[in-house]
């Protein structure tokens, strides 16, 4: 009887023995593992697939990425004064439009800029980041062109946004920022506009190489397949 309670102690002890010597980072036993091992590549892995191992390609030498327009405007002085005396909003000031801005610039701006505009943002309250401006900075008199271009290239402490938002957002921004401007220099508030008041047309010096955005480019994909139809009667 002492034997048999010995052995079973004895096993016992082994039996934790190998338990407590199994890592338990190591996968345990799978059946049908089909749906854990993913076959595909990796985007940013390495493989030896392509001389250089790098699986995510770049495009290919003088492509142009689908809907790409240039933005007339350089990244320099000359370039900032020039956009924000020449370069304006294209979209039409609607509701939809502002309430768009609006949602944009809560997602992107507000935490350095504040709700208000005034430079109030909550990295600031929390002295993460500093001298953040007011919209209604008298010295720095902001337009709509020069609100675009900071968004589009960046300042000081503020990175670009061009690979964040569409064309068409910014604009959208850009009209929540000039509503926020006019509100802190106690203006009153823009009258709405109807679409059909305004060109909505993005043109070529109020576009950005980083132009993704379908919506706008139909009426030129439209005539294109116009143009094939035409060709191939």
């Amino acid at each position: 009887m002492r034997s048999l309670f010995h052995k079973t102690i004895g096993f016992c002890l082994l039996g934790f023995a190998v338990v407590s010597c199994h890592d338990k980072g190591d996968p345990n036993y799978q059946y049908m593992p089909d749906m854990y091992e993913p076959v595909g590549y990796e985007a940013y892995g390495e493989y030896e697939v392509f001389e250089n191992g790098q699986e995510a390609k770049l495009p290919v030498e003088g492509s142009v990425p689908r809907g790409w327009l240039p933005y007339d405007y350089e990244n320099n002085p000359q370039g900032y004064q020039a956009a924000k005396a020449n370069l304006n909003n294209p979209i039409p000031y609607t509701e939809e439009n502002l309430a768009e801005g609006k949602a944009l610039y809560t997602i992107y701006c507000a935490v350095c800029h504040g709700d208000k505009g005034a430079g109030k943002g909550i990295l600031v309250e929390r002295e993460k980041i500093l001298g953040v401006p007011s919209y209604d900075d008298a010295g720095r008199a902001i337009t709509e062109g020069s609100v675009y271009h900071v968004m589009y290239y960046g300042i000081n402490n503020m990175g670009s946004y061009a690979s964040q938002t569409t064309i068409k957002e910014r604009w959208q921004i850009d009209h929540y920022v000039m509503n926020l401007k006019n509100k802190l220099e106690g203006k009153p508030e823009r009258e709405f506009e109807e679409e059909s008041e305004v060109q909505t047309s993005l043109l070529p010096s109020r576009a950005d190489a980083n132009l993704y955005d379908d919506a706008d480019d139909v009426e030129s994909e439209q005539a294109n397949e116009n143009n094939q139809t035409e060709t191939q009667e």
